[in-house]
Order: C-alpha cells, then structure tokens, then sequence
C-alpha cells in the first residue's frame, strides 16, 4: 500500500496512477453538530449540560457509547459497497485537549479516530482528517463549537498555537499510515482580515509544523471565507507550501436548500451552477493547482414535516445532485459530499424513527424544527415574521454601506440576525431542556440511546446513494 500523492492537478498513486477521491463526510461524530443528531446549540453546551444532569461519569458513559456506535465496521462496509474509497472525518479539538489544560493530550484521545481509520482501511477506504473545530471558533458557525459569532481563532495566538500544536501530534500519529490521503488544516476558515493576513500566516506555521514530522501526507487547505474565497492566496504556493497540497472548495448549491426555490434544471439553473462551481476553483485553475471538493450536497425534505410534498423536493434535489455530479465528472474532481450519518435531513444513512432515541426526543425535534433553532437549511417561513422587525430596525436605523459585515455577503443582514437572535440565543434556552430527557436514566437506558445510532438502526437514502453509487465508480481504488 502507497501514499497518496499531489502531482500538478491530480492526486496519485506510487505508480502515479491517478486516483479520483470519492466519498462523504463524517460529521456529528467527533465533532457533533446540532442539525445531525438533535441537540440544540453546540457540543460544549450539550456536554456541560448533561453533566449536570447525569454527572460527569455517566454523561461521558453516553458520549463514549455514542462514538463507539456512530461508526462501526458495517458502516464502513456499506460505504465501500457504494464504491466510494475517502472518508473525510471531522474532528473537534475538544477531543483531544481540555481548554483548561491546554496542549497536554487527554486520555485516550486518539481511541475512536484509530479505530475508524482502521475500519475504513480495511474495506480500502481512504480517510482525511479534517480538523472542523478549533481554540475560539474559525468562522462563527455552530460547528466551531464556540457558542459565539466571532470568530475569536483569529483574535489569539494562544488559540493558533493549541492548533499547530494539535496538528503536530495528529501528523506524528499517523505519519506512517498510507490510509490516511491527508490532513484538511482548517474547516471553512473566516479570516476578516483583508489580506488573509491570519489564515495565511496559520497555514505557514502549521504546514512547517507537520512538514518537520511528515512529508508524505497531502495537505487541503480551505479557502477563506467558508472554502469560497482564494483571492488573496499567495502567488508562490508551489514554492511556499510544497509540491504535495490540494486546495478545497466547498460547493454548495442554494438549489439544494428550502430558500433555493424550485429547481427544474433547465438550462439557466445548470449554468449558475456551473458559474458558481467554475469562480470557486478559478484561482487553482490559473495556477494548475490540485482541488478538491471538501463539502457539498442538498438537504432533504421530511415526511413528518413536508408530508405530500416530500417525494416531490427530494426528487428536485436528486436532481441537484446529479447535475453537481456531472459537473465534477467532467473535471474528475475528487469529492466528499456532505453527509454520511445524520437522524434524518442530508445523511446518506439515518437514524430510523422508530429507535429509542427518535421516539424519546420526537416532541422535542418537532419543537426545534417549528422554532427553526438549527441554522442549517432551516425553514424559516413559520418564524420569519417574529424576526423581520429587528431586521427592519437596524435596517432603518443603520446606512446601507455600513451593513456590510463580514463575512458579507455569506452572512447578509437577515442571515446574520437569524443566526445570533435564533440560532444561538434560542437555542441557549433549549439546552438544558435537551438534557432534561435523559434524567433518570441508568448505564443500560443510555447506552440504548446510544445504540439508536448504529448502522443497523438506520435507514438508506436509496435515491441518494443510487446516484452516488453510479457516480462513484467501481474501477476507484
């Protein structure tokens, strides 16, 4: 077995045969995220949360219990019947420092990320590690595990210096393990500094970090400004950065989201498709750099809150996907469509509604979903009129120039209320509503919570996955 490899705009074997990464992302396993498994807010919050419930030993019993079965040895063989050969795992740094004890490994830190590498290696399914949440938040989504907007990463070298150090340790672990394509450095970093003066001097530290103890493991560096943005990348990168490095977009469609409209794929649709896909790697394209598509892919509707409609959209959205599909074909872009395991929105698996966890927290999910508490393709339609005055004040109240915070316009005004006075302020009030559910549970209650998560629990997105499936192809390593 060979390392993988950069090799102009192509990723190679040893032979400098040409390998084309196909796969999904691991998300809400070793960094959760509040739309994947039900929580509200973040993990921080959630953890603290149960521990004041349960206390701290048989909390840390259920989260243990919820790792071991997010991802077992099924999992990883369904995967690789689909043909798909690359995992992309995300990891919170909380997993492997305290913030009260910072840069001192915890025990067992690195016990589920080795195992799953290994499952995953032995069905020939390559993984990257994906750091998605680190010291203050790199961007001001839910999924840094922050609790905040601002993203404080940028704001503190102490936080960048628990970043390259946790990188240093992650490169020293699995340096000699060809299974691992590669490390993905930062997760959809928002740097405002103009220039990208902090990403970039991030990426220089941390790329000299793990280059003094791997040179062999292909490097995914974000864009700035959530994957989008390489505007400001250095001219140099080859004599920069090294030979071995892919640059990573994120190609998300809005076609494949509630606020997208009605796609019906004529011709105007698949080009704003193509225009958005195409500006996203323009930057490598001039350059004849490698890029990968680190995240991408729609959500889907529900039949317990879409009801009729449902088998309609998710047929639009299947058809977003085939479109996005064709598009990478074309380019044999290596992807990682965004999402293995989820309890029912965007994962190639779900939760089935019938298991232990589903029924016990159903009166609350049907809560959060009609309060839109999750950021993430929320429909915002039943809740919007509550919001829109706020909107209407800072609107009256502000000139228009000055409402162009950054990171606009990924984050516009409304978009920006929405995620500080829903997404995270309501949410803080439903935290400990959360953990509530579990009071009174013993060690066997909880691990049959824990267990809802189990591929054999689950269900398939047949639509989803037989359009991955054809696309995959069964010639990839």
């Amino acid at each position: 077995m060979s390392f993988l490899r950069v090799s102009g705009t192509k990723i190679v074997d040893a032979q400098g045969v040409e390998v084309v990464l196909r796969g999904a992302g691991l998300g809400g396993w070793m960094c959760m995220e509040n739309f994947i498994t039900g929580f509200p807010g973040c993990e921080f919050q959630i953890r603290e949360a149960l521990a004041e419930v349960l206390g701290e030993q048989k909390a840390a019993f259920f989260f243990d219990k919820f790792l071991e079965n997010f991802f077992t040895s099924s999992d990883a063989a369904f995967f690789r019947s689909l043909s798909l050969n690359c995992i992309r795992i995300a990891i919170n740094y909380r997993h492997f420092e305290s913030p009260l004890n910072p840069r001192v490994l915890l025990p067992n830190a690195f016990t589920h990320l080795d195992r799953v590498i290994s499952l995953c290696a032995a069905q020939g399914i390559y993984t990257i590690i994906d750091l998605h949440a680190v010291p203050g938040g790199q961007n001001g989504g839910w999924h840094c595990d922050s609790g905040v907007h601002i993203a404080n990463f940028w704001k503190h070298k102490h936080f960048m210096d628990s970043a390259v150090w946790l990188w240093e340790r992650i490169a020293e672990r699995y340096k000699d393990e060809p299974w691992v394509a590669g490390y993905n450095l930062l997760n959809e970093p928002a740097d405002p500094h103009p220039e990208f003066a902090r990403l970039l001097g991030f990426y220089d530290r941390a790329i000299e970090a793990i280059r003094n103890v791997d040179e062999r493991h292909i490097l995914f560096l974000d864009g700035n400004t959530y994957a989008t943005d390489f505007g400001k990348f250095p001219k140099d990168v080859r004599e920069r950065w090294g030979e071995n490095v892919a640059y990573a977009i994120h190609d998300y469609s809005v076609f494949g989201f509630p606020k997208g409209g009605v796609y019906v794929g004529d011709e105007e649709q698949r080009e704003k498709m193509r225009r958005g896909y195409k500006r996203k790697r323009e930057w490598m394209d001039e350059r004849g750099l490698c890029v990968w598509n680190g995240e991408w892919g729609p959500v889907y509707a529900r039949k317990e809150y879409e009801g009729g409609e449902t088998e309609a959209i998710n047929e639009r959205r299947y058809m977003v996907l085939k479109d996005q599909l064709d598009l990478y074909q074309k380019d044999k872009l290596s992807w990682s469509i965004w999402l293995y395991k989820d309890i029912g929105f965007q994962g190639m698996v779900y939760v089935s509604p019938s298991t232990p966890y589903m029924r016990h927290f159903k009166p609350f999910l049907d809560r959060k979903q009609r309060l839109a508490v999750d950021a993430w393709g929320a429909d915002e339609s039943g809740i919007k009129h509550i919001y829109q005055p706020i909107i209407d004040m800072i609107k009256e109240a502000v000139p228009n120039e000055d409402l162009r915070l950054y990171p606009w316009p990924t984050w516009n005004l409304e978009g920006r209320v929405h995620r500080l006075a829903r997404t995270m302020l309501v949410a803080e009030f439903l935290v400990k509503e959360w953990a509530e559910y579990f009071r009174g549970m013993d060690e066997a209650r909880l691990e049959e919570m824990a267990r809802s998560f189990r591929f054999e629990e689950c269900e398939k997105r047949e639509g989803l996955n037989a359009v991955l499936r054809e696309h995959a192809g069964l010639s990839q390593a």
